[in-house]
């Protein structure tokens, strides 16, 4: 597991900065998912879309009532099987599943929040660990990490989303939109796919 001080630091967070970070680093991992299904038309990618846009409108419309028991549904006809793809690209997109649907059994057992938000920042640092050892990087561990470009980026950009939530006083609807809507236009994914 690679570690990195911002680890302890999400400890702090309230739950919808939890939620948020989480949101965020779904909505990053998306662009992976959304060109697996375009270059395989094995589902439609606009179905994962809208299962995030349900946890972004729980952060963002007051009293929306979400059912997070029959978006896990929905996600699980979602998720690839490894094996019956030879590319490289179902791994990225079976991680962008695997993380929204960490993303919502944090939201179905609040106990499990941070746990699971943990869980989801490692996610995305490994989907990018893993290309990088793919692509002939030797294996990253804690101590080689820094000499890593990639993985540093990716950290850079999971301190970038933490540090304006750990600044809001409180339940902030504007950052939240803000994060988003500047995620959703770079359209950029941990790994560097571009929609």
């Amino acid at each position: 597991m690679l570690q990195n001080p911002l680890q302890v630091r999400l400890e702090k967070f309230e739950p919808w900065q939890q939620i948020t970070f989480m949101a965020c680093l779904c909505e990053r991992m998306y662009p992976n998912y959304a060109l697996f299904c375009q270059n395989t038309e094995f589902a439609e990618p606009r179905i994962y879309r809208d299962i995030l846009d349900s946890v972004w409108e729980l952060l963002t419309v007051k009293n929306a009532k979400v059912n997070f028991e029959r978006q896990l549904e929905k996600l699980e006809e979602l998720i690839p099987v490894a094996d019956e793809f030879d590319f490289y690209a179902v791994y990225p997109a079976i991680d962008a599943c695997v993380g929204l649907s960490t993303l919502l059994h944090g939201l179905l057992d609040r106990d499990d929040l941070f746990d699971n938000m943990l869980k989801l920042s490692q996610q995305s640092v490994d989907t990018v660990a893993q290309l990088e050892e793919e692509q002939g990087a030797e294996p990253i561990t804690n101590e080689n990490q820094k000499a890593n470009e990639a993985v540093c980026a990716e950290w850079d950009v999971q301190w970038a989303i933490f540090r304006p939530l750990r600044e809001a006083p409180e339940r902030d609807i504007e950052l939240i939109k803000d994060l988003r809507n500047e995620l959703r236009e770079e359209a950029v994914s941990n790994i560097g796919i571009s929609l």
